[in-house]
């Protein structure tokens, strides 16, 4: 895990000096009218259009264009489309390495790395291909990896690292330097596949090409969407997104911290009322945001989940339901996950997790976690439909909205839960006039300077910079 993310609200404990700020009004000074916004602290000033129209950005900011579906890579294949979640690694002084996942599925014949028809096929090994489809080529899912330059913003080398995975979604840096890519689906073996489907895997970032597609059983089987690792502990936290709302959140146990294929335990996370516990404010209003819950978890079996009822099983436990979990990242000594379609207006959530001080040891029934509601916008124009988040190095958070039919924001939290617009996604989607691709993907490169994130569809990857400094309560 890079120093700025550990470093995740070292500077962001909560400050009376924004307590009574009111919720500023949408400045938009040259910016489209059709898609108004609010924040509830300044932050970096009023978005501009951009002339490009790709991403408008506060005054100051710029982008630099990264890479586009499409593409031509290093290994003779070319960009794919559908970019999601990523990761951003070091590798020197200038340079960066990022992993990127395409969210891929088996129907999605000719938007992969193997070009149209995907005649490319042939240029990569078999027996480094997870799965193939009824027609015997490779399927479509898996990640990509790029060596960037910070100095001369340019890509160095593109080459594809995973492949025959399917709708690889988000996914979690880990603390060695590789990134866990996990597939958001549970198709399986004679489903358009000759396997199943709904795995987490690991590809080591300074792979130079194709890694070993090996699923991590033990993390369980099921539609996957982000995942994250204390570094004290080894505990991989997982989330899961269900298009239902009824959705879990993992833990995994791992026998061996440093090699998660070694087996382990995978734990579903209760409240203290039970099956009752409903946090997702939907019908009845469990909680309030500020407010804490003690919790504890639920040991699973049968997770390789050959009937898909691993989360009902799960929840007949105790297990609480959790409204399409999304982004999770660990901070300082606590995590933060998303769910996309929580509180009363469906509008989202972003929940608070501190691990016990004896977490995953006997002794945690003595010293429970505990679970915030940090954040629930009642105000759609703040935030809405929050899906991969990001820690900044200065102790803010970084989130990516997934609307359909509207226009997604790239928006910015405080630590003390205070929204704040950074970005406004302008590029109109292939076939999609009443609303802009969401966003995804974002992350910092480990220095601070440059923010990455992927407008999802048709594909790009973007690289901001700017006066990160001159943020304003």
């Amino acid at each position: 895990m890079s120093a700025s993310r550990r470093q995740f609200l070292a500077t962001a404990t909560a400050s009376a000096a924004f307590a009574g700020f009111a919720r500023l009004a949408n400045a938009q000074e040259g910016a489209s009218a059709a898609a108004p916004y609010r924040s509830e602290v300044a932050g970096y000033g009023a978005l501009r259009a951009d002339p490009a129209g790709v991403l408008d950005l506060p005054e100051g900011f710029s982008y630099t264009v990264v890479s586009k579906a499409g593409d031509p890579m290093s290994d003779g294949l070319v960009t794919p489309f559908k970019m999601d979640g990523m990761g951003c690694f070091p590798l020197d002084g200038d340079r960066v390495i990022l992993v990127r996942n395409h969210e891929i599925k088996p129907r999605d014949l000719e938007i992969t790395a193997f070009g149209p028809g995907r005649t490319l096929a042939p240029k990569i090994a078999a027996d480094r291909v997870y799965d193939f489809g009824d027609d015997g080529l490779p399927l479509g899912g898996g990640t990509t990896t790029l060596v960037y330059d910070l100095k001369t913003r340019k890509v160095e080398r593109h080459h594809l690292s995973l492949a025959g995975t399917s709708t690889n979604c988000a996914g979690g840096i880990t603390p060695w330097g590789s990134w866990l890519t996990c597939e958001e689906t549970t198709q399986g073996a004679g489903q358009e596949a000759r396997k199943d489907h709904g795995w987490v895997f690991e590809v080591p970032s300074q792979a130079k090409g194709l890694v070993d597609p090996t699923p991590i059983t033990g993390m369980g089987r099921f539609r996957h969407e982000a995942a994250c690792i204390d570094p004290r502990t080894g505990i991989v936290y997982q989330t899961e997104d269900m298009g239902d709302g009824l959705g879990l959140f993992y833990r995994y146990l791992p026998n061996d911290p440093t090699k998660l294929h070694a087996g382990g335990k995978l734990q579903a996370l209760a409240l203290p009322e039970g099956v009752d516990a409903d946090p997702r404010n939907w019908e009845t209003r469990y909680w309030k945001q500020g407010d804490w819950r003690n919790v504890r978890w639920v040991d699973l079996d049968g997770v390789d989940n050959p009937y898909e009822d691993l989360r009902y099983r799960g929840h007949a436990k105790g297990a609480a339901w959790f409204a399409r979990g999304e982004g999770v990242f660990f901070g300082q000594g606590e995590l933060y996950f998303a769910c996309t379609s929580g509180g009363p207006n469906g509008g989202g959530q972003i929940m608070r997790y501190v691990p016990s001080p004896e977490e995953g040891r006997p002794g945690e029934a003595d010293k429970p976690a505990r679970l915030q509601l940090f954040v629930e916008p009642q105000d759609v124009q703040t935030l809405e439909m929050g899906d991969n988040i990001a820690p900044t190095p200065w102790g803010h958070m970084i989130v990516c909205e997934d609307k359909i039919g509207g226009t997604n924001f790239l928006r910015g939290v405080t630590g003390d839960g205070k929204i704040y617009t950074l970005g406004r996604n302008a590029l109109q989607s292939d076939g999609d006039a009443a609303g802009t691709s969401e966003l995804a993907g974002a992350c910092f490169s480990p220095d601070g300077t440059t923010l990455f994130v992927n407008i999802y569809m048709p594909g790009t990857t973007l690289a901001i910079t700017g006066p990160w400094a001159s943020f304003k309560a």
